[in-house]
């Protein structure tokens, strides 16, 4: 079962019905915490509001779905812009 998959076809299409772009779907272990990390996009800047928009979206079809077994903190965040 490959779960960044799994979480992108499921969450994908909400994600972009609201306005925004689904840029990746990451599962990463930190410190000995699971992370996914729905890393979300649009014109203009990505800010807090539209990170908890997101989250508030896509939590309750993550839920329902439960592609992971382990428990893990759901990151909604901006594509890192900066050091290029």
């Amino acid at each position: 079962m490959d779960i960044v998959k799994n979480v992108r076809e499921a969450v994908q299409t909400e994600i972009e019905q609201a306005g925004y772009r689904l840029d990746e779907v990451l599962y990463e272990k930190e410190g000995g915490m699971n992370f996914l990390r729905v890393i979300i996009d649009k014109d203009g800047i990505i800010d807090l509001d539209d990170c908890v928009t997101v989250s508030k979206l896509i939590n309750p079809i993550l839920d329902e779905k439960d592609f992971i077994e382990e428990n893990y903190i759901l990151d909604v965040c901006s594509k890192e812009k900066g050091s290029e």
